[in-house]
């Protein structure tokens, strides 16, 4: 089976009821463990590089691997770029044969976010690839991208209509209080379970439940929701 976009994917996963996982590359162990996985499970995954992974094993030996561990099992699986911090790293991966990019514009203010998005958006349309965009900052660091608690801000659901109508992307990132990379929350920033134990903020469900009402079936991600205290 050949590399795939993410529509067809999230189409299915809306129809199913299920969501899709989306695992970080950076190596053939990786690649094979994954991809392993899924087929045992007849799951489709997504397989993302971020803009360290790619600096490290470079864009067309990831897809190499992808493709390998194609002929040896049979699902869909879509290369995606994570966290593509700009026009360039985005029009490379897609040169590269990627299926689906991430551009990360959520250091822009709202507009600006927009403007630079759509860019990558017209780009990668023109070639078959689907964008991932992201509205809300996540706290945390992985490669480049660094934010720091109190600069984190959640997706405002009143932005999220006009963002996904200007922009055309195919689906989006947002903040609930989700984080990615390497990240932990300082204890007064936590608060205590009946066994006095320290807990993460909770997760605000109340916000994705308004952003699901403004963008009904439209695919919605959601980076590494694990937490760290």
């Amino acid at each position: 089976m050949p590399l795939v976009g993410t529509k067809e994917m999230f189409k299915k996963a809306y129809e199913g009821g299920y969501a899709i996982g989306a695992f970080n590359i950076n190596n053939m162990e990786i690649v094979q463990g994954i991809t392993e996985a899924a087929a045992e499970l007849k799951s489709p995954v997504i397989l993302q590089a971020s803009a360290g992974a790619r600096k490290y094993a470079k864009g067309p030996y990831l897809r190499h691997l992808v493709e390998a561990a194609l002929e040896v099992n049979d699902i869909p699986v879509a290369l995606h770029l994570d966290h593509g911090p700009d026009f360039e790293t985005c029009k490379a991966c897609i040169d590269d044969g990627f299926t689906s990019v991430m551009f990360d514009g959520s250091k822009y203010e709202f507009k600006e976010n927009i403007k630079r998005t759509q860019e990558v958006v017209a780009y990668a349309h023109e070639h078959g690839v689907v964008v991932e965009a992201e509205l809300g900052k996540l706290a945390g660091i992985e490669d480049d991208v660094k934010v720091a608690a109190h600069e984190a801000a959640y997706t405002q659901p009143e932005e999220v209509e006009e963002f996904v109508r200007e922009t055309g992307v195919d689906s989006l990132a947002i903040a609930i209080g989700t984080s990615h990379g390497a990240f932990k929350f300082k204890p007064e920033q936590c608060t205590r379970n009946a066994d006095g134990v320290l807990v993460p903020p909770e997760l605000r469900f109340d916000i994705l439940a308004e952003i699901e009402k403004k963008i009904p079936e439209f695919p919605i991600v959601l980076h590494r929701c694990g937490r760290h205290s």
